[in-house]
């Protein structure tokens, strides 16, 4: 039986980049996974957006870390993950939504971000071809940005590896085994591993994790379809955000990559909560007819492939980060409601930071907000 300082059950976007930061706290550490490589869950359906502009004071310091750590990557390391800073755009068709976004500013900026409202010639300057027809203005953040998902986590996770992180696939949990109300280790299908701290980051599974130890995580995947178009010569920087409410639909946001290629995603109205990852053939009508009507110049782009994935949700939008009062040595990194790609890296650092016992204030302060315990009604202005 091996020992480890933490064991992390789950490789995907937030259980990959947090085993890189227990490496570089000199943390011996396992990710157990029961895919046969990482992010076989939902990371390869993310579609790459990477943002601090929340309205959580929470999720703006942890995303702030991770645009650092995305935007830095190449430089640091060598490895090209398609970082580009094109910014976040949330544009405004009527004055309560323009109200929303202006409010929305303000608190933003007093948490340090770099963000404006635009009025509407700006935002048309911003992204060419635009509807002018009822646009009010946006709002425009520039540090935000977006990068490959798959590029992004094989590069965490050679890194990882590089700094001595044991990765274990095709290994599926089926006990967690406590001793006076400490964790003292883990079983699965084919070994036993021990250590005193086990992270929960298994998504979608998160649920069925915490019910081995008796514990309850309100977390309950809905799923999200995506696509991706042709490559075009780029023509707009941003993520491009829609927040009116259509039939079937609350919102969608598309940005254009590197290679000139739209993706885009929707958020259903009722949302359609399970694990069914299969794509429809009502997705893409759907968000099509609303892209065109925002931006008329796609009209004649062709789309190569749509697909679905599931956002692990939470009552109130925000993730379940930090330990349990009723067991020594387990903590939650579940529902991440979508964001688990852009919040990871930094939630990584702060749960490294635990676990090494070197919690600074502000650590404190985002898992006092991101805690099971808290009331979950307080829902964030722009999710």
């Amino acid at each position: 039986m091996t020992e480890y300082d933490c064991i992390i059950i789950g490789a995907g976007s937030v259980g990959v980049p947090t085993a890189l930061a227990m490496g570089k706290e000199g943390l011996k550490t396992l990710v157990l996974d029961i895919a046969p490589s990482i992010g076989c869950g939902d990371n390869k359906h993310a579609i790459g957006g990477i943002r601090a502009t929340h309205s959580h004071k929470g999720k703006i310091w942890v995303c702030q870390r991770s645009i650092e750590i995305f935007s830095k990557w190449e430089e640091k390391f060598g490895d090209d993950i398609e970082w580009i800073q094109g910014g976040y755009s949330f544009v405004a068709y009527n004055e309560v939504h323009e109200q929303l976004l202006k409010d929305t500013v303000q608190l933003q900026k007093r948490y340090g971000l770099n963000i404006d409202y635009l009025e509407a010639d700006k935002i048309k300057e911003l992204i060419p071809g635009i509807n002018g027809d009822g646009l009010l203005g946006g709002t425009f953040s520039p540090e935000d940005g977006n990068a490959s998902p798959l590029l992004a986590i094989n590069a965490f996770y050679r890194q990882a590896q590089n700094l001595g992180v044991d990765f274990k696939f095709k290994e599926e949990l089926i006990d967690i085994q406590i001793s006076k109300e400490q964790i003292v280790s883990v079983k699965t299908i084919k070994d036993t591993h021990q250590s005193q701290y086990i992270i929960n980051a298994a998504g979608a599974r998160a649920k069925d994790i915490a019910q081995m130890i008796g514990s309850y995580v309100p977390v309950i995947p809905d799923s999200h379809e995506a696509g991706i178009t042709e490559p075009v010569k780029r023509f707009f920087t941003p993520m491009v955000v829609d927040i009116r409410p259509s039939e079937g639909s609350k919102n969608y946001y598309f940005y254009q990559n590197r290679e000139g290629k739209i993706i885009f995603c929707l958020t259903p109205h009722p949302l359609i909560v399970g694990t069914d990852r299969r794509e429809t053939s009502v997705f893409l009508p759907q968000i099509a007819k609303r892209m065109i009507n925002l931006l008329p110049r796609l009209k004649n782009i062709k789309v190569r492939r749509t697909w679905r994935g599931l956002y692990p949700m939470t009552p109130d939008g925000s993730p379940i980060v930090g330990p349990i009062n009723e067991i020594n040595g387990y903590i939650n990194a579940v529902g991440m409601c979508g964001q688990g790609y852009m919040i990871g890296p930094g939630i990584g650092e702060v749960l490294a930071r635990l676990v090494a016992k070197k919690s600074t204030s502000k650590d404190r302060e985002i898992l006092e907000e991101f805690s099971l315990y808290r009331d979950f009604v307080k829902e964030e202005k722009l999710k």
